[in-house]
């Protein structure tokens, strides 16, 4: 009895040991995969930064500063960090309130809101050359629809060259960024919203509150750690946005759409100046990781407020 009392103690101790390891061993590959694909790209972007090699012979010289010297005096990357900013703004503003204003309709009681819900994503769904595609027939200066309702509002003899004004190009661009990317939002928080119990409605109803100051007291408080989220989602993706931007205007007119994404690729693949677009996108991952950094001590001080 005694013999068989200490095997079941060392298999128990055996499994406890194998379930202590699992979720080590089940996390791995995630951490390898990140490791090889993310973090290891990452070190030798910053390692060519500080050289200067040579296409085609494969000679690489080591150069410190002198890649971000340039860099500082560059009018060219403080237009494309500028142009970054305004770009990530208004895709995030659009997106995630339009995505707001989606959700909060959908949640609504109505005939056909699982069709109006299936409706909503098809933007989202869509690939980039295929939107690039529809928003060059829409915008058409000869035969585009925004065009028709253009000189109705407006009494304009000429049509606008919407993607070739140096005013117009970047916030056009916006809005077809913020016109593909507010479905995830709206979906997202469409999820936070059911997820709210109705009986706090109720009994906001019941204190006499009206409609708007039950989204204020009851409905916001319970979104903004959401909000908060995808709002640093947005910024990621708006920095990391490229095909929308390139398809579209490539950069144009007179570098009034070129973010830095945009002028990494200018610089490495058209000028074949391999280290200073590793600088670039160096200073472009400094600036995302520190409104990263931003988003998350406005999301922990909002926390704090909440819980004291």
């Amino acid at each position: 009895m005694a013999v068989q009392t200490a095997a079941q103690r060392l298999t128990s101790s055996s499994t406890r040991k194998q379930r202590d390891y699992l979720p080590y061993m089940l996390v791995l590959p995630i951490i390898a995969y990140e490791a090889i694909f993310v973090l290891i790209p990452i070190i030798q972007q910053v390692i060519s930064s500080f050289t200067s090699d040579i296409i085609g012979i494969g000679t690489v010289r080591w150069v410190g500063f002198e890649n971000y010297e340039r860099l500082f005096a560059d009018r060219n990357f403080w237009n494309s960090l500028r142009v970054t900013l305004s770009f990530m703004g208004g895709t995030v503003v659009l997106s995630v309130g339009i995505g707001l204003l989606a959700a909060l309709l959908l949640n609504r009681q109505f005939r056909g809101r699982s069709l109006a819900r299936g409706i909503m994503t098809m933007p989202w769904a869509m690939p980039d050359l295929p939107t690039v595609m529809v928003f060059f027939w829409i915008l058409n200066p000869n035969f585009g629809v925004i065009n028709l309702f253009v000189r109705w509002i407006l009494p304009i003899e000429q049509t606008p060259r919407w993607l070739l004004d140096i005013n117009l190009a970047l916030p056009i661009v916006i809005a077809i960024a913020a016109w593909k990317a507010f479905p995830f939002y709206g979906l997202v928080t469409l999820s936070v919203l059911q997820s709210i119990p109705q009986e706090l409605y109720e009994a906001a109803k019941v204190d006499g509150a009206t409609p708007l100051q039950s989204f204020r007291y009851v409905t916001l408080p319970e979104i903004i750690p959401t909000l908060m989220l995808m709002g640093v989602l947005a910024c990621i993706f708006a920095f990391r946005q490229f095909a929308l931007i390139f398809l579209s205007t490539g950069g144009g007119p007179a570098r009034t759409t070129e973010t830095l994404v945009v002028s990494v690729y200018k610089t490495a693949f058209a000028s074949f100046d391999f280290s200073y677009g590793a600088t670039i996108g160096v200073a472009g991952f400094v600036a995302v990781f520190a409104i990263t950094l931003l988003f998350a001590y406005l999301q922990r001080r909002q926390e704090a407020q909440a819980s004291s």
